[in-house]
């Protein structure tokens, strides 16, 4: 146990860890049916579904089962429900980038040379420009991961990292939930 405790990267031990535990859970069939039952679950489906369309790995199934839950529920009450889901699935992600994985990686960059990238990211343009390209990539509906580590580089709060994650993500889960009211007929 004190050998794990003196461990230096043992965030980035966790995310590699995750990552491979992530693809061996979505290559399971039976986890993959099991999420897709989701739907049947009402309010407390869409919030798990809403944290679910934050993963690159969960993803397009959350968006299957977004599109179930609109045959049932109304896309607003989908948009909110699953932005709240969102939010804690997206702000476990923000803190744990920068609270956690910056701090191990940081010294490795260093080591490795690299200055340029931090010379760039503390110019000034780039303070409110990576803000707006993470929201961006937060309000479609690809993968949250790149955009909420865009935003955990930058100097934002967490409270306006909350706000930002809540309405891009409920405009982005109601835009898909609202595209099987187009289809349905």
């Amino acid at each position: 146990m004190k050998h794990w405790q003196s461990f230096k990267y043992k965030h980035l031990f966790f995310l590699l860890l995750s990552i491979i535990v992530s693809i061996i859970l979505y290559k399971n069939h039976t986890l993959n049916a099991l999420m897709l039952n989701l739907e049947n679950l009402g309010y407390v489906g869409v919030f798990i579904t809403g944290i679910l369309f934050v993963s690159a790995f969960t993803v397009i199934t959350s968006i299957v089962i977004i599109l179930g839950l609109a045959s049932k529920l109304s896309p607003l009450e989908i948009g909110v429900i699953g932005g709240l889901g969102a939010v804690v699935g997206d702000l476990t992600i923000f803190r744990f980038i920068r609270n956690d994985l910056i701090e191990e990686i940081t010294p490795i960059y260093k080591r490795l040379g690299g200055n340029h990238i931090t010379r760039i990211a503390n110019k000034k343009y780039c303070r409110w420009l990576l803000p707006i390209i993470g929201a961006i990539i937060i309000a479609s509906p690809f993968p949250d991961e790149i955009g909420v580590g865009l935003m955990g580089l930058s100097k934002m709060k967490t409270y306006q990292f909350i706000i930002i994650s809540f309405i891009l993500n409920t405009i982005g889960i109601y835009l898909i939930a609202s595209t099987y009211l187009l289809f349905k007929h």
